[in-house]
């Protein structure tokens, strides 16, 4: 095939394409993440919040099993407009519920359909960022894509600390809403000028083969053939499992428990600033050319575990001298001029580092496990579910006043555990794959 030159050239590159999926989860899930770190969807009611997100989960987790032959039907652009328009739903029922307090169900049935379409947007991204690099490129294009989406959450989260920086109240305003609805919405419009995966070219010069999901049923047996030629996936399920789970202590348990609504903005948009940070940095660690395949990820399993203990020692300080009972008994919460803050900033900044770190890592453990797209989509469609499912019981967990202690528990038990389980495919399996391509030059014919 010729090669692109030009303004083609640059449109249809794989690492432009990357960009722009960035920019649809820029606009949708990224401020949906920045309106849900704000702790309880910047409302000061969290039970909703937290009910609403259980199901959003729980639909989610369910839907990822039918999302695969909607998009064999709708193609990936199609079915990453119809997955984007959840997180505008989802923006527009807080809007209603802030002026409207009883509708407060409109909440939860948002959830509920925003679940559905996440099921579908997230399906169709992780086939195409993982399909579009080469083996050598793997942790850069996630990199990329996960800064671009979580910059969506540092600009919503600086819209809403720009909005709020003079409320005394512990709530956001219809400003804070509206704003993200109208991203949101342009979001939704983005995927219709994408590139057919079908005529893109990875820079090594092989054409991307974008996998056609396979129907229901043959997508249960595909999913069986997948575990059972490649059984070590099975190791990395507790790692997909934690990948959500700390999200509810983060921002209901410990953002909006502890902060009124001006300091819960700041620390929002550190917490995301951080997120790119993290990825940006684990990403050129999963990359680093000098290091064999089985030493990167020994090398990334490392940094996780350093900061998983560091991370959750310094908060176990903090959590220990709060519960549900004592915040609900304190009205007047921690702001950014009191001296208790700063220490407790930059543990949420903390907080932000390893999230990403964590699923970047996870993705690139995907990746190097296989090229082949079809059996990435499964390992995608196991991880987005499992994902969902953990993240559905804590969210409901929360919702039912389980103490904040035994969810920050959890939290790190979980944590540990994944990395626990992780180790011996890394060892294992990674090490088969590193000597595999070991024998083969390896590919960087772009700079990108």
């Amino acid at each position: 095939m010729i090669a692109r030159t030009g303004v083609k050239g640059v449109y249809y590159h794989p690492a432009t394409q990357v960009i722009m999926l960035g920019f649809v989860c820029f606009m949708c899930p990224g401020l949906y993440n920045a309106l849900n770190g704000l702790g309880g969807g910047g409302r000061v009611d969290t039970a909703t919040n937290s009910n609403a997100n259980a199901v959003h989960y729980a639909t989610f987790a369910f839907a990822a099993w039918f999302a695969g032959p909607v998009n064999n039907i709708l193609g990936p652009r199609l079915t990453l407009l119809l997955g984007s328009f959840g997180y505008s739903l989802n923006i527009m029922a807080y809007l209603v519920v802030n002026n409207r307090p009883k509708a407060a169900p409109f909440i939860i049935a948002a959830g509920a359909i925003q679940g559905i379409c996440a099921g579908l947007l997230w399906t169709a991204q992780g086939s195409l960022m993982l399909a579009y690099s080469t083996e050598s490129q793997k942790g850069r294009y996630i990199s990329i894509f996960w800064s671009i989406f979580n910059l969506g959450s540092v600009v919503g989260a600086s819209v809403s600390f720009g909005q709020n920086f003079h409320s005394k109240a512990n709530s956001v305003g219809n400003g804070t809403y509206i704003g993200f609805l109208v991203l949101t919405l342009i979001g939704v419009l983005i995927p219709l000028t994408m590139a057919d995966p079908n005529k893109m070219i990875r820079t090594d010069g092989t054409q991307v083969q974008y996998p056609r999901h396979p129907s229901l049923r043959n997508a249960i047996i595909s999913l069986w053939i997948a575990l059972r030629e490649d059984p070590y996936i099975l190791l990395l399920f507790p790692m997909f499992f934690a990948s959500n789970w700390f999200y509810t202590w983060q921002f209901n348990d410990y953002n909006s428990a502890l902060f009124n609504i001006r300091a819960r903005s700041l620390n929002n948009l550190l917490y995301w600033i951080a997120q790119i940070i993290g990825s940006v940095s684990i990403g050129l660690l999963l990359d680093r050319k000098r290091l064999s395949t089985h030493a990167r990820a020994f090398s990334a399993w490392i940094v996780l575990l350093l900061m998983v203990f560091v991370v959750h020692i310094w908060a176990y300080f903090y959590q220990r001298n709060y519960t549900r009972k004592s915040v609900a008994a304190t009205p007047t919460k921690i702001d950014i001029s009191d001296k208790a803050y700063i220490g407790r900033l930059w543990l949420y900044i903390f907080c932000g580092l390893l999230d990403a770190m964590w699923q970047t890592t996870v993705y690139w453990l995907m990746g190097v496990m296989t090229s082949d797209p079809a059996k990435i989509a499964h390992f995608v469609g196991f991880y987005k579910s499992i994902q969902s499912a953990g993240a559905a019981g804590v969210w409901r967990a929360d919702g039912v006043g389980l103490p904040y202690m035994n969810i920050f528990i959890s939290t790190w038990v979980l944590l540990a555990a994944g990395l626990t389980f992780s180790l011996p495919m890394i060892y294992l399996r990674v090490e088969t794959k590193s000597r595999r391509q070991s024998a083969q030059p390896e590919d960087d014919s772009s700079t990108w």
